[in-house]
């Protein structure tokens, strides 16, 4: 029904910048709580960010709070995750998140759809 796909993920050094976008298909995607999530290798998916589509609220975890900012255009049916001032730490795997429920998306139980994953990688 909905799929997710993100782009622009790479290999930057620690403190440059990286934007992830994610398309999303379908023509729900006004109705869809989005966000973004992180996996690095052997640990737990993260939450990284999420904004809402009721009211356009944003919530970050707390390791990016300050340095990544997420936004969506309902118009191109694409979410963004602007990634700043990025540390070796935030090297991870990011995936895209989609919700058909009332709740920003800040647990993976309420996720409906994931995208494929983008690979980050920063250099000390």
């Amino acid at each position: 029904q909905v799929q997710l796909v993100e782009s622009g993920g790479g290999l930057v050094q620690a403190g440059g910048s990286l934007r992830l976008s994610c398309a999303a298909s379908g023509r729900t995607f006004s109705r869809l709580m989005m966000g973004w999530f992180r996996q690095a290798p052997g640990k737990e998916r993260e939450f990284v960010a999420t904004v809402t589509w009721t009211s356009g609220n944003t919530y970050y975890g707390d390791s990016v709070k300050g340095r990544f900012t997420i936004s969506r255009d309902n118009a191109k049916n694409t979410v963004y995750l602007q990634m700043n001032s990025l540390k070796p730490e935030d090297t991870a795997v990011y995936y895209c998140a989609a919700g058909r429920g009332t709740l920003e998306i800040r647990e993976a139980r309420v996720v409906n759809y994931w995208g494929q994953g983008t690979q980050v990688t920063v250099s000390s």
